[in-house]
């Protein structure tokens, strides 16, 4: 079959000058499960892991009730769910089940109260041997949500590793501010999954419904994309830009062939990757610098080792004027991936203890970020700023909101251009 994986292509500036000294290019490349797509929804097996701690009483907890029979709601005798509640000890609330009457699942999530302290691994645990029992063509997921610090942190990174060579993405969600950041991002990354700060309780049910609307979503396995480069071209980094902003890194396979794994992509948004590389100089013409290819699976249609290509061109030009375009929804997205890693070296120099390192790198971040419109997260890292000035160190609601915050500046509507 053909159409089911789409790749598109853009430049920030479509133009080089035909010079002497090398420069550098930025690629953006989408790629997105194409139209035939949007007709498939993926049967999902997930499993809920739910802290009902001490600190859980009152609006939190009550959110949280709401919040998992809400995401129960959107699944259907397909699906698979489970629950696992936490404190001090572990309770497998719901079994493994197919989602048949709901109500009565329901029902059984309306009873969770919150007592005790917050031990995390064991529920982890408890909740992929549940996942196991599902078929194992679902899309997977552990949805984790916490508002604490845990015991035995190294346990919850070998459970998150555990998650990982299973094929479940953690969903780890932090509420409030009292929990450990650092430990949620590292789960995530070690299961393939994504970390996020909940700052409201009142804003649970959206990230579980949206966490199963992406599962239902995802439709394409085992992504992968190489890169070949013609020679005179050479990568210098790899960042996904979306869904959220990460330094993907590469994989050399060959003087100038490298590879990307993507995983799974979600039909209506898939990824989108900023590819920097260093081109030496050409005459006059346009030229083909690299070709983009994808293998997939799509284990629903039967699918497997499935490829799409796209060649991408670039033209050298003694016109000044034409060397002067700019691509402004490309160029756009590196600004905000340089306010991303202005931020992640100030988060490093303040780690280090360099205070006025991380200053510097830190208002640095807010001018991008006030160009770009980003006004709300520039006033919360300006407010910070100040609190780093006066104690030396940002406060703990600060520290979420710019690690979370800067990662989802890039939004589709600033990739969407116009045809």
């Amino acid at each position: 079959m053909a159409g089911e994986v789409a790749i598109r292509a853009s430049l920030a500036r479509p133009y080089l000058t035909a010079a002497t000294m090398p420069q550098v290019a930025y690629l953006l490349i989408e790629v997105t499960p194409g139209q035939i797509m949007t007709q498939v929804r993926a049967p999902v097996n997930v499993c809920f892991v739910i802290d009902r701690s001490g600190s859980m009483k009152g609006e939190k907890i009550d959110r949280v009730r709401r919040a998992t029979i809400r995401a129960i709601e959107m699944l259907d005798a397909q699906d698979v769910v489970s629950v696992v509640i936490f404190d001090h000890r572990t309770e497998v609330l719901i079994p493994a089940t197919p989602v048949a009457k709901p109500a009565e699942l329901a029902d059984r999530v309306n009873r969770v109260r919150d007592s005790g302290g917050t031990r995390i691994a064991p529920a982890i645990e408890a909740g992929l041997r549940e996942i196991d029992k599902g078929p194992s063509h679902m899309v997977r997921r552990l949805i984790l949500l916490t508002d604490g610090q845990t015991e035995s942190e190294s346990d919850c990174l070998r459970r998150a590793e555990d998650a990982g060579r299973r094929n479940v993405p953690i969903t780890a969600l932090g509420v409030g501010k009292d929990w450990n950041e650092d430990l949620l991002i590292e789960m995530a990354n070690r299961s393939g999954g994504t970390a996020d700060y909940i700052d409201r309780p009142e804003k649970i049910v959206d990230y579980f419904q949206n966490t199963i609307q992406r599962a239902q979503a995802t439709t394409v396995q085992n992504a992968n994309v190489t890169l070949r480069f013609v020679q005179g071209v050479l990568p210098r980094a790899v960042w996904q830009v979306y869904p959220l902003i990460t330094n993907l890194g590469y994989r050399p396979i060959s003087d100038r062939d490298v590879s990307v794994p993507l995983g799974e992509l979600e039909t209506g948004s898939g990824r989108t990757l900023l590819v920097e590389v260093l081109v030496e100089p050409r005459p006059s013409g346009e030229y083909r610098i690299a070709q983009v290819e994808v293998s997939y699976d799509i284990p629903l249609l039967n699918l497997h080792g499935e490829k799409s290509r796209a060649d991408i061109m670039l033209s050298f030009t003694t016109d000044a004027g034409l060397a002067a375009q700019v691509n402004p929804n490309v160029m756009n997205i590196v600004e905000k991936v340089s306010a991303f890693k202005l931020q992640t070296r100030a988060l490093q120099d303040l780690a280090a203890g360099d205070v006025a390192g991380a200053t510097q790198k830190l208002q640095s971040a807010v001018t991008r970020l006030l160009n770009q419109g980003e006004v709300e997260l520039a006033q919360t890292m300006e407010r910070e700023i100040q609190h780093l000035q006066q104690t030396g160190k940002l406060s703990s609601e600060g520290q979420k909101t710019i690690k979370f915050g800067v990662q989802k500046t890039v939004r589709l509507s600033d990739i969407k251009q116009e045809e």
